[in-house]
């Protein structure tokens, strides 16, 4: 009888054909195949190649779905990644977690509180001119060297912050006599007294304390606004004087696929379709896996005898003619197939990480609900 590894090109794709526990697995799967099908009673007519190549879709059937349960569980730590090759074993490692792709998420955000992000602001000054107050910023705004500042090819502008004011910070003291003290102390926002008693705060409500006085003396101080409309920014005050510079940091349209560093993360993995995934090698395969493979190669070969025997429809016989089963064949086989990927998957729902942790969240619940009835030892020592 030939055997797997004295077949030439066994299997179509060959992923598997130099594994040994593939090959004598093989050769055992066409032994179970044409048994369960009534090769004993009826010949089956599946050739020893069709059923090695079914038994190779089985596998990459399991590996694929498995795959995509990894890559629900591990997607987000794998984003920006290296892509690597196909055959990277990143499949069979478990990934350890961090919150890359959480800080990238939030680089937005940071742009816009002026904390970080990954584009550059530019700043440009407008020259002002006595008793006009619109200008425009489209065509006005030049940088240090005097040239236009703004680029039509990455659309509008927009305007981010206005350095019309003098910048202040201060922090006040008041003495006791200080109406505005009391008030302080009044609502909680105390303050250093000549008297021996000192409220030691935080360090943020400092900071805090000095953005509110910085805010105040903006809005309720300051003579100077400006009010940007269309292309235009109007400028309160009107200016008394000419050439004075009016400096205005501003961003244009932050292209998502070239910011202001170099990102080689860009290139890396962005979807399901380009992680590192290979096919899991067989020899790593244990047998609850194993089973379910020789099963689905039945259910696979089930429906290719189907195909075969339809093409005939029926034998000739000695005054008689016998009906073949193409069609139950085909519809077995199909079921089969499906009610094993069904079963699979629903075991793989239960097992990705997020549900995992879930299930031990739950555990620890229960356990500490059976550790209530646990009677302590001081209450059995004194009862």
């Amino acid at each position: 009888m030939t055997t797997f590894s004295q077949t030439n090109f066994p299997t179509p794709f060959g992923l598997y054909d130099n594994e040994s526990q593939f090959q004598s697995e093989a050769d055992n799967v066409v032994t179970f195949v044409k048994r369960k099908l009534g090769d004993d009673i009826l010949s089956v007519e599946l050739t020893r190649k069709q059923i090695y190549a079914n038994f190779e879709e089985s596998v990459l059937e399991y590996s694929s779905i498995l795959n995509q349960y990894q890559a629900k569980s591990q997607l987000v730590n794998f984003l920006g990644m290296p892509t690597g090759s196909i055959m990277s074993g990143s499949e069979e490692k478990y990934p350890r977690e961090n919150l890359e792709y959480l800080s990238r998420f939030a680089e937005p955000y940071a742009m816009e509180a002026g904390i970080g992000g990954s584009y550059n602001f530019t700043s440009g000054s407008i020259s002002l001119e006595k008793g006009r107050q619109d200008y425009d910023v489209y065509t006005e705004l030049k940088d240090s060297s005097g040239n236009a500042l703004f680029d039509n090819t990455k659309g509008k502008l927009r305007i981010c912050e206005v350095y019309h004011y003098n910048p202040q910070a201060a922090y006040r003291f008041f003495d006791t006599t200080s109406a505005i003290n009391y008030l302080n102390n009044e609502f909680s926002f105390e303050s250093f007294t000549p008297e021996t008693i000192f409220y030691v705060l935080p360090v943020f409500e400092d900071i805090l304390r000095a953005g509110q006085l910085d805010v105040s003396n903006r809005v309720r101080r300051s003579n100077y606004s400006y009010k940007a409309h269309g292309t235009e920014i109007r400028i309160y005050p009107t200016p008394v004087v000419d050439n004075k510079k009016l400096w205005i940091k501003v961003k244009q349209f932050a292209d998502p696929l070239d910011p202001a560093y170099q990102d080689s993360s860009i290139y890396g993995v962005s979807n399901m379709s380009n992680l590192p995934f290979g096919n899991i090698p067989y020899s790593n395969i244990n047998s609850i896996v194993r089973q379910w493979i020789r099963q689905f190669c039945l259910g696979l070969s089930m429906e290719q005898l189907g195909y075969i025997r339809g093409k005939f429809g029926s034998i000739p016989v000695p005054g008689d003619s016998v009906t073949l089963n193409h069609s139950e064949l085909i519809s077995n086989g199909r079921s089969d197939q499906e009610k094993l990927r069904e079963q699979l998957t629903t075991m793989l729902d239960t097992m990705t990480y997020d549900k995992l942790i879930e299930i031990q969240s739950k555990r620890a619940e229960e356990l500490n609900k059976q550790l209530k009835y646990v009677p302590l030892a001081h209450a059995i020592k004194y009862a």
